[in-house]
């Protein structure tokens, strides 16, 4: 006898994958915040006057929508290794080359809605400096591994016992 599966309907799919946006969306924007806020203190230490808070909740929707889609086709699927670590550190650099790749190529596009050739959207990108690039790629990078670390320690344990692992109180001891 085969097991029953239950399927899920359109609303239920829809709120879980509602939930999931905007679970990623606050994950990033607190850490994309704090990025911009440590660099708006190290600005404001040398009397630049730096105020791009509002960029970190537009920059967490939107790769929170790619890093959502991406899941959704299954992007860096496959278990290439049996140690946990290294499927958290492959997928951590798959997702940040992808994030780096679809970054870029937003960037090109509004580029070319405001004018610029591509060339030169990509030239202001990292305000034009490749140890910035590299330094962001860098970070993305650190914000990713807790993510899938997160994910996949998730996926080990089954379907929402991480989660209720972590907010459910403990049991006051006799």
């Amino acid at each position: 006898m085969e097991p029953v599966i239950e399927k899920k309907s359109l609303v239920q799919r829809a709120r879980h994958e509602l939930i999931e946006y905007l679970a990623i969306c606050a994950y990033l924007y607190i850490c994309f915040a704090a990025l911009i806020f440590f660099k708006a203190t190290i600005l404001r230490g040398h009397g630049i006057e730096y105020e791009a808070i509002g960029l970190a909740i537009v920059k967490a929707l939107v790769l929170g929508k790619f890093i959502l889609l991406a899941h959704k086709f299954k992007f860096g699927a496959g278990q290439w290794s049996v140690r946990p670590i290294f499927e958290i550190l492959r997928k951590a650099v798959l997702f940040m080359v992808l994030l780096v790749a679809l970054s870029i190529a937003e960037g090109v596009i509004t580029g070319l809605f405001h004018g610029r050739s591509g060339l030169e959207s990509i030239g202001t990108m990292a305000d034009g400096y490749a140890p910035q690039a590299f330094a962001t790629s860098l970070l993305m990078l650190l914000i990713l591994m807790p993510y899938f670390a997160f994910r996949e320690i998730s996926t080990r344990l089954g379907d929402g016992v991480l989660l209720r692992l972590l907010i459910q109180r403990d049991k006051p001891k006799a």
